[in-house]
């Protein structure tokens, strides 16, 4: 039984404008729920991904085997690897759009130490402090590619803090070659978790 304070986000969340889904998960909760208990951790980091104007995107070139569930409906989890390591997005918007938003950081509040123990031994900052540091300490691998994180089980997104505008970054994006002049990633502002640089706040 999902508590209320747990319920997921309506798909109608999701459904909307990339880059407002992207900016409006900062403060939200990811619930990654198994047998061994409830991890949760606040999403403080994000960069959006568009299937039009943005060459950075899985989506730039089309559909294929490797992106399909980017290109499903919005509330659809797209996780792919890089250097043998996982990446967790959101996908946005309706089927066949391919957009979605990357999930670069978040900040642990329950279940920490079973975070560490998904980690192996690292510092308290770099527990969860980039997109593939954060999947392992919520232990989101290939598997939960395509899961839908609209039905409350296993694995969704929930409502958390709500943020004022002072508090939330807006910057170019990082660790890209293509495209990394948009104005994409969005940030929590002096959060210890975020993954690069706070600067350039246009929010």
């Amino acid at each position: 039984m999902i508590l209320v304070t747990h319920a997921p986000l309506a798909r109608s969340f999701f459904l909307r404008d990339t880059i407002s889904v992207a900016r409006d998960l900062l403060g939200k909760t990811i619930i990654r729920n198994s047998r061994e208990g409830m991890l949760r951790a606040r999403i403080v980091e994000t960069e959006a991904y568009l299937s039009s104007g943005d060459e950075a995107s899985h989506s730039a070139r089309g559909k294929t085997q490797r992106n399909a569930s980017m290109f499903a409906r919005g509330g659809t989890a797209y996780v792919y690897t890089i250097h043998a390591r996982c990446c967790f997005n959101v996908v946005t918007e309706e089927a066949d759009k391919g957009c979605a938003v990357l999930v670069r950081a978040v900040e642990p509040l329950s279940g920490v130490e079973r975070m560490r123990a998904l980690r192996g031994l690292c510092s308290d900052r770099d527990l969860t402090r980039g997109p593939a540091r954060s999947c392992e300490a919520l232990g989101i691998g290939l598997s939960w590619d395509g899961w839908d994180l609209t039905s409350g089980r296993r694995l969704w997104v929930c409502q958390g803090d709500s943020l004022s505008a002072v508090e939330l970054g807006n910057s170019v994006r990082i660790g890209i070659s293509r495209s990394q002049e948009l104005l994409y990633r969005f940030f929590v502002k002096n959060n210890r978790f975020v993954s690069g640089p706070q600067r350039l706040n246009h929010v």
